[in-house]
């Protein structure tokens, strides 16, 4: 039996274990299970792994970037970014890969219609990752977050006017939370505008729902988070190491 595994806190509604049960039956991939790993540290991370005999697991909020300390070796990409979501076990050894910038980039690059200018809000694991995606788009960007030298309040018309994307990368408005949202001036956004929510669940957040309501283009987390699956599934059957 292979078995892989989602790390993270607070998985019950999760995506990645209906996504890769369903894809096992669906593609006819037998004596192969995915499963939620909720750890409140990664104190006894190896310990676990070994006990669950896991051949790989990707991993989400908290841990994308503690993770890195707890691995043999990581991707050169992933240490570029400082962020890894994919880890293959090979030989008992945890190798780190990041395939959120691959998921994040397919997703975006058919809604961009030359759009050159970015605010991405939060500054965690995820927001790693599409930062060092927009650099390679050639995108130019600004961090907003409460834990940088630019926070929410310091956001005025020049701001959002001298931007055309906002990428959310904070978890505010997953399910069960749906009524948070970034605070934002959403009254100063209009059509030229693209709000792009790395949370999939609920589909349209209230971030979401504000920028339609000032007639911007929206596009939320799904595709990127099938995208970004899809891609750990092939590091973890390839010879990729």
């Amino acid at each position: 039996m292979k078995k892989y595994a989602l790390l993270g806190k607070s998985l019950s509604h999760s995506f990645s274990e209906q996504y890769f049960s369903e894809k096992f039956l669906k593609e006819g991939i037998n004596n192969t299970e995915y499963i939620n790993l909720e750890l409140d540290n990664l104190n006894n991370l190896k310990y676990k792994i070994k006990q669950l005999n896991l051949s790989g697991f990707n991993v989400t909020i908290p841990y994308k970037i503690e993770i890195i300390s707890k691995l043999d070796f990581v991707s050169n990409q992933a240490k570029t970014i400082n962020a890894v979501n994919t880890v293959k076990v090979i030989e008992g050894k945890l190798h780190g890969f990041n395939t959120d910038v691959i998921g994040f980039t397919k997703s975006i690059v058919p809604q961009l219609n030359k759009r050159k200018t970015a605010l991405v809000l939060g500054n965690g694991g995820s927001s790693k990752a599409i930062q060092f995606a927009l650099h390679k788009l050639n995108i130019n960007w600004k961090v907003v977050s409460r834990n940088t030298d630019f926070d929410y309040r310091q956001i005025t018309k020049e701001t959002i006017d001298s931007v055309e994307i906002i990428i959310n990368c904070t978890p505010l408005g997953t399910y069960p939370k749906i009524e948070e949202y970034p605070q934002l001036p959403y009254n100063l956004l209009n059509s030229k505008h693209l709000l792009y929510d790395l949370v999939y669940n609920p589909k349209e957040t209230k971030f979401l729902t504000f920028g339609l309501a000032n007639n911007c283009s929206i596009k939320n987390g799904e595709e990127m988070l099938v995208l970004q699956a899809e891609e750990s599934w092939k590091i973890w059957n390839s010879d990729i190491r």
